[in-house]
């Protein structure tokens, strides 16, 4: 029985969904891709689900959708609703170009038919080119504005940015903020500069911000903020996404980005180092959770445009806070500890060093663990490699680690106090049926159980290490403990050699 059986009238969420056309945007992303599950499963009345893809890799709109339903995690979908398909229907564009490169027809018919717009594209690299972050994360929201204004069916539209937009601020309220940046020039800048010109000025211009990314999403909440005032338009802010909890199933991932590469590197035994401040939050949000969530906000956003237009009071645009510094804080201290006690039961056989991992605080202390725990090793490997007649490739493998961990460690030093209210108020007008079937009440969250499937997902689908080799895997893991102990004896042996001929030398000669 779905969830959708056990309940005889449809719920006030449901009820909002029921016929409508839905445009989504960056769908065969990581959030986009439970996105459109969720919608398709939970609130099956929809009408249809227009997705913006674009040709990739020699792979046309068609094959990309096609591609899309092919991941396991639909499967659950198909079983319950095998006929769902003819609601998904693909449009061709792309939000690196102007007016997210979709054709005059199938502008008019997203202008005729859609009501309820999901922003969610965006490039989530951090290291960006400042050209491309403009184009994607400020041009097409701004497009898509002037797309939405066109629409006289639309009730709801959210636009996805991120908890951490304004982190020039160390207090980070539930509202919008300015930009020490005119959106149009800074477009205009983009557009017609050279790369070289745009790289050489890319620190001046994004001043106070960390990266490309986080500077570019604060723009373009001030592009909301001022294009979007007679809108039914709300702001979505999420922290740090992560794995599935619970639906539709357990520890679902597919990609490597944040804390989930940090567990990753880990495990494999390649990571030992990271820049961290062990009693910062690291502030990870399940996908399945936020993406609940971000379905209940358009519902909440239409609810308030339509009753601000009875009481004829003027619509001002809400932003909402999903992250888990306040209803449930998880540090990095305790996020490494339930790493490694869930991640043992589960070790992988492409592990290639036992676990070693630690947290350094002090930058100095961690530049210091990172030449003996990562280069100096590496330097052994590419040197046996050599002898061996093969290329070389550790050195090069750790610039890459190091260049993604000097990323996360902007978050992972540094504390914010986000105040996320609207949310919580949000989960108290849902119904009790909307609580149980879009269930996104952060305070309910268990993270021991959540971890528990959060690193079997990334052995699975990240390692690409099924579950069947789980015996040769804790083989394997007990071969790697005793070869690492083997290995500190013989350091420490070296260390007391040559302690002992100093001090030799010292004091007998």
């Amino acid at each position: 029985m779905t969830q959708i059986d056990e309940i005889s009238n449809l719920t006030p969420i449901q009820e909002f969904y029921s016929g409508t056309n839905i445009f989504i945007t960056g769908g065969t992303g990581f959030l986009g891709t439970i996105l459109i599950e969720k919608l398709l499963r939970s609130c099956n009345d929809i009408s249809t689900i227009y997705i913006l893809a674009r040709n990739k890799k020699g792979k046309n709109l068609q094959s990309r959708i096609d591609e899309l339903f092919d991941d396991s995690i639909f499967d659950r979908l198909k079983k319950e609703f095998p006929k769902f398909r003819h609601k998904v229907v693909g449009i061709g564009g792309d939000c690196s170009l102007p007016d997210l490169g979709i054709s005059q027809q199938d502008r008019q018919v997203l202008i005729n038919e859609v009501s309820v717009i999901f922003h969610v594209a965006a490039t989530v690299r951090f290291d960006e080119k400042l050209k491309m972050a403009v184009a994607i994360n400020v041009r097409a929201p701004q497009d898509m504005l002037k797309l939405a204004h066109e629409m006289p069916h639309l009730k709801s539209m959210v636009h996805v940015s991120t908890a951490y937009s304004n982190v020039p601020n160390k207090v980070i309220e539930e509202r919008l903020y300015p930009v020490p940046v005119d959106s149009k020039k800074l477009i205009l800048m983009a557009e017609t500069l050279g790369d070289n010109v745009l790289d050489n000025i890319t620190p001046m211009v994004l001043d106070k911000w960390p990266n490309t990314y986080t500077y570019t999403k604060a723009v373009a909440e001030d592009i909301v903020r001022q294009d979007g005032l007679d809108l039914p338009i709300g702001i979505y802010r999420p922290s740090i996404v992560v794995s599935t909890y619970q639906e539709p199933t357990e520890a679902w991932i597919n990609n490597l980005y944040g804390p989930t590469g940090v567990c990753a590197g880990a495990g494999s035994g390649i990571l030992r180092a990271l820049h961290a401040n062990s009693e910062v939050n690291a502030n990870i949000v399940p996908v399945d959770m936020c993406v609940n969530s971000l379905i209940a906000t358009a519902w909440d956003v239409g609810v308030k445009f339509e009753n601000s237009k009875k009481s004829c009071n003027k619509y001002e645009i809400p932003v909402y806070h999903f992250e888990s510094s306040n209803d449930q804080p998880l540090n990095w201290g305790r996020f490494m500890r339930l790493s490694y006690s869930h991640g043992k039961k589960t070790p992988s056989v492409k592990a290639i060093w036992y676990y070693t991992f630690n947290l350094y605080k002090n930058y100095y202390a961690y530049l210091i663990a990172t030449i003996f725990l990562h280069y100096l090793p590496a330097l052994f490997v590419d040197g046996a490699l050599l002898c061996m007649g093969k290329s070389p490739k550790m050195l090069r493998i750790y610039k890459k680690i190091h260049k993604f961990t000097s990323v996360i460690s902007y978050f992972s030093t540094r504390t914010w106090i986000f105040q996320s209210s609207n949310v919580q108020k949000m989960i108290e007008r849902m119904s009790e049926a909307d609580q149980k079937i879009f269930f996104c009440d952060l305070k309910k969250l268990d993270w021991n159980k959540f971890f528990a499937t959060y690193l079997r997902g990334i052995r699975i689908y990240l390692l690409q290490d099924p579950i069947e080799t789980l015996e040769e895997a804790h083989i394997r893991w007990n071969r790697l403990y005793w070869l690492h102990q083997g290995v500190k004896a013989l350091v420490a042996f070296l260390l007391i050699r040559v302690l002992w001929w100093i001090l030799s030398t010292v004091f007998i000669y």
